[in-house]
């Protein structure tokens, strides 16, 4: 069922595709959104119910109790295995499904009789979460797996195998592209996203005040 009071597009895309850039330009253009990421890590924060499940779960991803998690060795834990990549997983979206859920209907009540607003909510796992199925558009964000390696090399230290380990951990992106309204190129220039966006926030605007 789709959200009444707000304009619903759910942003997804693959590890380091850029679709944190693409929300920060949707942000700027007027969009009310929300990082499922930034999410997450705020409910792992130490003393959070989420951490300390976490941490029974996977004492491994603490070098010391109360210290934060090591995101680093819980996602060496959990990605060279299914069953507990699953079990972090089952720990963690219910969760976020709940702050997500709340964001966007605070951002409906806060609109008043202004109109339905525009919210964003990128999340990876859009498409395998159900998130697709309420959202009024899915846009999808797409880069080489190459230069998705290479990014993640440059921005978060991994080596070439741990790079490609995640990248293989996820969805084919031809599975997201399947439900994509929009699909957006982050290959290239800056320059030349930012002009893909702000083109498909021009149309997106029109579709969502098109009679019904």
């Amino acid at each position: 069922m789709k959200h009444p009071n707000v304009y619903l597009i759910g942003l997804t895309g693959g590890i380091a595709c850029g679709k944190s850039t693409v929300l920060a330009m949707l942000a700027n253009l007027g969009a009310r959104t929300i990082d499922a990421d930034r999410v997450t890590h705020a409910l792992q924060a130490p003393g959070k119910p989420v951490y300390e499940q976490i941490v029974a779960a996977f004492p491994e991803a603490v070098p010391e109790p109360g210290a934060p998690l090591d995101r680093r060795r819980l996602a060496a834990l959990v990605f060279s295995d299914p069953q507990r990549l699953r079990q972090l997983e089952q720990i963690v979206h219910p969760a976020v499904r709940v702050e997500i859920r709340n964001f966007i209907e605070a951002a409906g009540r806060a609109a008043g009789s202004a109109g339905r607003p525009v919210v964003v909510i990128d999340v990876v796992k859009l498409i395998e979460s159900g998130w697709a199925q309420v959202c009024d558009e899915v846009w999808v964000v797409t880069a080489p797996e190459e230069q998705q390696v290479e990014r993640l090399m440059a921005t978060r230290g991994m080596s070439e195998a741990e790079a490609r380990q995640r990248i293989a951990a996820q969805t084919p992106q031809a599975a997201r592209l399947a439900h994509a309204t929009v699909v957006l190129d982050n290959s290239g220039s800056l320059e030349a996203t930012r002009a893909q966006v702000e083109a498909a926030w021009r149309a997106m605007l029109q579709r969502k005040d098109a009679p019904v």
